[in-house]
């Protein structure tokens, strides 16, 4: 079987790993509460405007995977 996708939280928390920047930096560069950061990296929610703006922070974009289409006949 294919391996499955990482979660979303995972892989910001490996981008901001990446970034060398800590999650203070981060939030204070995007004018968000450490508190909301803490909730989001825990599974919870965030406004769709901050996971943009950390999204192009980390230079991060989220990509469809292609499935893979049967055979025609071949």
């Amino acid at each position: 079987m294919g391996q499955r996708a990482k979660k979303l939280s995972d892989q910001v928390r490996e981008a901001i790993e990446a970034s060398g920047m800590s999650r203070y930096r981060i939030c204070k560069t995007l004018g968000i509460a450490e508190s909301t950061m803490s909730r989001f990296m825990a599974g919870g929610g965030m406004e769709t405007a901050n996971m943009d703006a950390l999204a192009d922070l980390l230079g991060l974009s989220i990509q469809r995977p292609r499935k893979e289409r049967p055979s025609e006949g071949r």
